[in-house]
C-alpha cells in the first residue's frame, strides 16, 4: 500500500541515538498484516491468473470484514450514551465542556476501532498554553512507541505523526517521559531530508508537573501471542484471518455466480451481419462481457436464450457459515452476524450470546481504565496550565457504558422504579440512572431523606 504510514528513519535514528527502545520493530509485520486486512489490500484481494497464456489481474470483491469487526466493537463500547464523570462538581462542569469541544467521545469511537483492528491505540495530551487549548490527540499502533513498561502497563511513551509546516511536511515525535517533577512532553520534528526543524511556538521540553501519565493506551482484552512480553496489544481478528478471508471468498463467489449465470442470447448470423458498403458482409463485433453471441451452427430458431439456474441456497449457506466462523473467532458469538427475522429483546440477545456478554465486560474494564487515566491528567493540566484554578489536583473518574445490548435496560429501570421507597431510595435511583453524585441526587429529590427515613429506623 503506497500511502501506508511507517516510522521514518529520522525518528528511528533519534530513538537509537538517544538510547531509547523501539519495540515497534518486532510487531511491525503483524500490524502491517492487520492493516492490510482492515483495508482489504494484499495478494488475497489483488492477484494474477493465467488464461490462455495471458496473465490477467484479478480483484476479489470484499465486504471488508475486518473493518466490520472493528467498527462493531467500537459501536458496542463507545456510543453517544457513554458517560464520563468525576467526584467533583466543578470538574464535571469543565470536563463536559472540554469533551464536547474536543469531540472526545465521538472521536473515541474511531480510536477504539483502531485499537481493536491493530491491537493498540492511544490518546496523548497536546497543550497550547498561549492559546489556552488542550487536545487529546489520537494515535494508532503504527504511531505508538512504548518507552517504559512493566507487566503490560506503559508508563512512558512516544508518539509519531506527520504535520504540514509552512508548506513542507514534517515528521513529528512527542515523548511523554516521567521525571522527578512530573511528566515532561518533549517535542522533535524533522523535514523530509532528515534535518531537524523547530517550528515557531514549539517548546522542546514542556514540564507539565502532572504526576499521572499524560497519555492513555487502549488495547483490547486479547493476549498478545505474536510477540512475547510485548507492550503492544493484539488485533481482535488476529486469530481469525482465515475466517475473514472465507467471508470474502464466499461473498466474491456469490457475485461471480450472478455474473456467470446471467442470461446469454444466441442470434443467427443473418440477424447480426451487416454490409460495409463495398459488397462485403461482416459480423457485428462482440466484447467479452456481452450477453449476445452469434450462433455457430444453423438451427431452426433464429434466437435462442440460455439462462443457467443459480445455486442461491448453497451460496447463502457457505456465506452464513463463514459469517458464523468470523463472529465466533472475533468474540461476538457465532450468531452475531447472521441475519435473523424479527426483533429480539436484549434479554433474548444476552441469553443467546453469553460469549459476547463476557467479552464486552472484559473490554469495558480496560477501556474504562484508559479513559480514567487521560481524564485525570486532563483535569490536572487544565488547572495547572489553562487557568482552571477551581479544579482539584486529583479526581476519581467513573465511566458508564451503554449496556442495553447485553441487558434489558428498560426492564431493569422499570423494576427499580417499582422498588422506590421499598428497597431503593429516590436519590439512589437518580445516582444509578442519571449519573448524579449523591449530593446532587438528594437535591433533585426534595424530601427524599424524610420519605426514606422509616426504612432505616428501628
Amino acid at each position: 500500500m503506497l500511502d501506508e504510514y511507517t516510522l521514518p528513519e529520522s525518528i528511528t535514528g533519534y530513538l537509537a541515538k538517544s538510547g531509547l527502545p523501539n519495540p515497534y520493530g518486532a510487531m511491525r509485520p503483524f500490524i502491517a498484516r492487520w492493516m492490510r486486512m482492515l483495508t482489504a489490500k494484499g495478494d488475497f484481494y489483488d492477484y494474477e491468473d493465467k488464461v490462455d497464456g495471458q496473465r490477467l489481474k484479478i480483484h476479489r470483491r470484499s465486504i471488508r470484514p475486518a473493518a466490520k469487526v472493528a467498527e462493531e466493537w467500537a459501536s458496542l463500547l463507545m456510543t453517544d450514551k457513554t458517560t464520563v464523570a468525576t467526584d467533583d462538581e466543578a470538574a464535571n462542569e469543565w470536563l463536559g465542556a472540554w469533551m464536547d469541544s474536543t469531540g472526545f467521545l465521538l472521536n473515541g469511537s474511531d480510536l477504539v476501532k483502531d485499537a481493536f483492528a491493530l491491537g493498540t491505540a492511544a490518546w496523548a495530551l497536546w497543550l497550547d498554553v498561549e492559546g489556552g487549548r488542550m487536545v487529546p490527540r489520537r494515535y494508532d499502533a503504527r504511531q505508538v512507541i512504548p518507552i517504559s513498561w512493566d507487566d503490560g502497563r506503559i508508563v512512558e511513551c512516544a508518539f509519531a505523526s506527520r504535520a504540514s509546516y509552512r508548506g513542507q511536511m514534517l515528521d513529528q515525535l512527542t515523548l511523554h517521559l516521567r521525571q522527578a517533577d512530573g511528566y515532561h512532553i518533549l517535542s522533535r520534528a524533522w523535514d523530509t531530508d532528515g534535518r531537524e526543524v523547530v517550528p515557531d511556538g514549539t517548546e522542546a521540553d514542556f514540564a507539565t508537573g502532572c504526576p499521572y501519565p499524560t497519555f492513555a493506551v487502549v488495547r483490547p482484552a486479547v493476549k498478545n501471542t505474536r510477540v512475547d512480553m510485548s507492550p503492544y496489544g493484539q488485533s481482535v481478528y488476529a486469530d481469525a484471518v482465515d475466517a475473514l478471508e472465507a467471508v470474502d471468498l464466499a461473498f466474491d463467489a456469490i457475485f461471480n455466480e450472478v455474473d456467470l449465470t446471467k442470461a446469454r442470447i444466441f442470434v443467427a448470423d443473418m440477424l447480426v451481419d451487416y454490409g460495409d458498403g463495398d459488397g462485403q458482409s461482416r459480423p457485428l463485433p462482440f466484447g467479452r462481457d456481452n450477453t449476445v453471441f452469434r450462433k455457430v451452427a444453423a438451427t431452426s430458431d433464429l434466437v435462442e436464450v440460455f439462462a443457467p439456474q443459480m445455486r442461491t441456497s448453497s451460496q447463502k449457506e457457505a456465506y452464513e457459515l463463514a459469517l458464523r466462523a468470523m463472529g465466533g473467532c472475533c468474540g461476538f458469538g457465532e450468531s452475531y452476524f447472521v441475519e435473523r427475522s424479527g426483533l429480539r429483546t436484549a434479554t433474548e440477545v444476552s441469553s443467546d450470546n453469553s460469549q459476547l456478554m463476557r467479552n464486552i465486560r472484559k473490554h469495558e474494564k480496560l477501556l474504562a481504565g484508559a479513559i480514567c487515566d487521560i481524564v485525570r491528567a486532563a483535569v490536572f493540566c487544565a488547572k495547572r496550565h489553562l487557568g482552571q484554578a477551581q479544579l482539584p489536583d486529583y479526581v476519581e473518574v467513573a465511566v458508564g457504558f451503554d449496556d442495553s445490548i447485553i441487558q434489558d435496560t428498560a426492564a431493569e429501570k422499570a423494576q427499580d422504579m417499582a422498588e422506590l421507597n421499598v428497597t431503593l431510595n429516590p436519590w439512589e435511583f437518580r445516582m444509578k440512572w442519571y449519573g448524579e453524585d449523591e449530593a446532587t441526587a438528594r437535591a433533585n429529590v426534595p424530601g427524599a431523606q424524610e420519605a426514606a427515613a422509616p426504612l432505616f429506623e428501628g
